[in-house]
């Protein structure tokens, strides 16, 4: 009874729900540029992806990859058992079925997400030995296609050719391709030794920063064409107060690595996945706010 009890507590452990923290923003920044928004719509689409798609993904990644080092949330995880495997089936499941709640186009779009992310973990397909393509697989689904799916979820209105969406989209995509190879900064050794060549370990530790540090300027770049072009320069201009903590940080980390790449530590990812994330999302909070109000 004990050991079931064990085995049940490691398995929700490694489902990360937490981590789901760090995929907030593109969510909130999908929400708060859809129009007429239905906010059912938006409350399900929330709790589908960050309740249960998310999680599902992050517990069929340490099942196939058996993690004995630090993972993103994790410093020290538990064992994958087979249960893991099955409860991450099981939150796939239900998501898929809360997600037909919304609509069958919704439904596809997390079929979809749910595949990409299987196939990047899957030991038959396995997407993450594969640096450009895995890298490329993540960026489009997790930014780009997120706000998408979103965005045309959430509304009453269709917003598939929405102008609104042409800059908002590459903007995504360019956030988490900063985002994303930072993640790996400090499991090269790991990764290398399971035969899984990321980006970040093509890059090199320094090389890492100096990537992260041009996706999210072109990101960034992106976002002053898109908040200019809606007539928002405003908006453009409140994020870079929020963008400022995470650029202090940013180089202050990158210095210290500069003298010591010990520092491109775990608890040092962390906190940049941390700051960043919180800044992005009360940011986009409060532009839902503003736009909504």
């Amino acid at each position: 009874m004990i050991k079931s009890r064990l085995i049940q507590a490691d398995t929700f452990k490694l489902l990360r729900i937490p981590f789901s923290y760090f995929l907030m923003p593109i969510f909130f920044f999908a929400l708060s540029q859809a129009e007429k928004i239905i906010w059912e719509n938006a409350i399900i689409c929330f709790l589908v992806l960050h309740l249960f798609i998310y999680p599902a993904s992050n517990g069929y990644n340490s099942f196939i990859d058996q993690d004995e080092t630090s993972i993103g949330g994790l410093e020290h995880p538990p064992k994958p058992t087979r249960q893991l495997f099955y409860v991450s089936i099981l939150f796939d499941a239900i998501g898929l079925g809360l997600s037909l709640l919304i609509g069958i186009k919704f439904f596809i779009c997390i079929l979809l997400y749910m595949l990409a992310s299987r196939a990047y973990s899957s030991r038959l397909v396995r997407l993450k030995k594969f640096p450009f393509l895995g890298f490329l697989t993540v960026v489009f689904f997790q930014g780009a296609f997120t706000f998408w799916m979103v965005s045309s979820g959430v509304s009453s209105v269709n917003q598939d050719l929405s102008a609104s969406l042409t800059l908002a989209l590459p903007a995504c995509s360019f956030l988490i391709g900063g985002v994303y190879p930072l993640t790996q900064v400090y499991q090269h050794e790991a990764d290398a030794q399971s035969g899984d060549f990321t980006i970040s370990y093509k890059l090199g530790i320094r090389g890492t920063f100096i990537f992260t540090a041009l996706m999210f300027s072109v990101a960034n770049a992106i976002l002053y064409f898109y908040f200019t072009s809606m007539n928002q320069a405003a908006h453009f201009l409140l994020f870079q107060c929020f963008l400022f903590p995470v650029i202090v940080y940013f180089i202050t980390w990158f210095i210290n690595v500069l003298k010591d790449e010990k520092q491109a530590s775990y608890k040092n990812t962390m906190r940049m996945n941390f700051l960043a994330s919180t800044c992005m999302n009360v940011f986009f909070i409060l532009l839902l706010i503003l736009n909504k109000i």
